[in-house]
């Protein structure tokens, strides 16, 4: 039985091929009623459209943005390069993709960013952001001008944000406390928590997971507040080196994000390699010698090519105002340890 094309959708709505394209690209100056008769014509005839030839045949691209943190942080990079492969791979889709850097610390500065694409000529953007009020405002003004926005690596649910693509990072905190009570075994102690910013919500996330099973399976490890670093390795081994002469009972390191290569510097600088269980987040060439030498003991990561490439397929889908395979797109929790590390990770 050969497909149903625009041509049917015409006959069977009663309506002009000109009405269809309007309908089917949400173009304005179509009642209502029009728009409705289209739609269930294209629901009787099961009609599925081909957006990659239309889009080909109107010659249309889709000009991507993702925003990320200006820092050194190793994972950041990493994320960038995977972003810059998956576009490269996407260019047969007709995909281009602009890779913005802010300042880490300056969410106004992300906001004048953000303001000032064109958008004429952006087609959506992917940002990995705090969620501060000034953000909820720069995502709520592009989603304004109809420029889709989706969250990746740190979700952004009290925004207008379309979509978000990373990991569960509650469900990630929680595999963390399993993997630190269970390293570090029965019996009293203390646990630090650092992290780069608890305005991050996989931060924030990640602490509740963390804190429910601890609490829950492994109650005689005391869990310390966190401690702040703003991505500044200064700021780490001060913060790190007055918690350690306040904490005897120290058993513990959960490194929430950026920050392992710093730690490791100040745990060497005061002989203290090796000393306590360090869990942490994201496979990166730090971690990697990291976990290989027995300096950390376990990494929680995603696969970042799969969050790259899943990343620009949601911001296409949602141009195209197209479903999401939610399948495809779930990124799962990945467990490295010293002994299952491999060579092409």
């Amino acid at each position: 039985m050969p497909r149903p094309t625009v041509n049917d959708i015409a006959r069977e709505a009663g309506v002009s091929l000109a009405t269809v394209d309007r309908v089917l690209n949400d173009r304005p100056g179509v009642k209502a009623r029009t728009v409705s008769a289209v739609q269930e014509a294209i629901s009787r005839l099961g009609y599925v459209r081909d957006i990659a030839a239309a889009n080909l045949a109107r010659q249309r691209s889709y000009r991507l943005v993702a925003a990320l943190p200006d820092s050194d942080s190793q994972f950041v990079e990493t994320l960038a390069a995977a972003l810059r492969d998956a576009a490269r791979t996407a260019a047969m889709a007709r995909t281009e993709l602009q890779i913005l850097r802010y300042p880490a610390e300056d969410p106004h500065r992300l906001a004048a960013l953000l303001d000032a694409l064109p958008p004429a000529e952006t087609s959506g953007v992917a940002l990995m952001a705090p969620e501060t009020p000034v953000l909820r405002d720069a995502v709520k003004s592009l989603r304004g001008k109809g420029i889709p926005v989706i969250a990746i690596g740190s979700d952004l649910p009290n925004t207008d944000r379309d979509h978000f693509v990373g990991i569960d990072s509650r469900a990630a905190g929680r595999t963390a406390g399993v993997l630190m009570g269970r390293f570090v075994g029965r019996g009293p102690g203390q646990i630090v928590v650092l992290a780069q910013s608890m305005q991050l919500r996989d931060a924030i996330e990640r602490r509740h997971g963390f804190d429910a099973v601890m609490q829950a399976e492994f109650p005689d490890l005391e869990v310390l507040p966190t401690l702040e670093t703003h991505g500044s390795d200064a700021t780490l081994r001060a913060v790190v080196t007055e918690r350690l002469r306040h904490a005897p009972g120290l058993r513990g390191m959960y490194v929430m994000g950026s920050g392992h290569r710093a730690l490791a510097s100040t745990l060497a600088d005061l002989g203290l390699t090796g000393r306590f269980v360090i869990i942490g987040h994201e496979l990166t060439p730090h971690t990697r010698r990291a976990l290989l030498a027995g300096q950390i003991d376990a990494v929680i990561t995603q696969n970042l090519g799969h969050l790259a490439r899943s990343a620009l397929r949601v911001l296409r889908a949602k141009v195209d105002h197209a479903p999401i395979d939610a399948a495809q797109e779930q990124l799962r929790i990945e467990i490295l340890i010293r002994e299952n590390l491999t060579s092409d990770q």
